[in-house]
């Protein structure tokens, strides 16, 4: 099992883009999202910048004992409405079991506990089921379904919406933990 104390959530730097861009190329994340070109190092760099200097979103690299293995974005971060999206993903294949639990459990606790954020939005396309599983298995509810929503590889795409809301964080944080780190002392 994970220990809290390996596990930590950081701010992306310019030394990480290369690796950010493996991942973010590779078929196996390009094939669940939006965004399913190849990107260029250019159109990477300009990302980069653009997400730095906005305040309506961010991204943080997680990492296991210090080896960058996965992200966390976020994206309209709406502060009058205490409301943002998410979206995540382990880069790294080769991965001790449990990472994304504990990539999950962080992004929402520097969600609700850092950023104060009052509900939280996830969107995946409906065939990446195990995206659906994981929205579930940390507490998200479904709020919607977009039929035909998103053309990818010329088919229009359904999308599952769901969100949790910080109450609901509030009450099931501490089961969370347990389920990635165990009884801690």
């Amino acid at each position: 099992m994970l220990r809290r104390e390996d596990c930590k959530l950081r701010a992306i730097h310019e030394n990480d883009l290369a690796k950010l861009l493996e991942w973010r190329n590779s078929e196996r994340i390009r094939s669940n999202m939006y965004t399913d070109h190849l990107i260029s190092t250019e159109e990477h760099r300009a990302w980069f910048i653009r997400q730095a200097n906005k305040e309506t979103q961010t991204s943080l690299i997680f990492e296991l004992d210090g080896k960058p293995l996965g992200v966390i974005n976020l994206s309209e971060i709406d502060s009058y409405n205490n409301r943002c999206h998410w979206g995540f993903y382990i880069g790294e294949t080769d991965t001790p079991k449990g990472c994304g639990l504990a990539l999950g459990y962080l992004g929402l606790e520097y969600i609700f506990d850092n950023l104060q954020i009052r509900k939280l939005i996830g969107e995946t396309f409906a065939f990446n089921q195990s995206s659906v599983a994981f929205h579930q298995k940390i507490g998200f509810s479904k709020e919607g379904y977009l039929s035909r929503h998103f053309l990818k590889n010329g088919v229009y795409e359904d999308i599952v919406l769901y969100a949790l809301f910080r109450d609901d964080w509030l009450t099931s944080k501490d089961t969370l933990k347990t389920k990635c780190f165990g009884h801690e002392k």
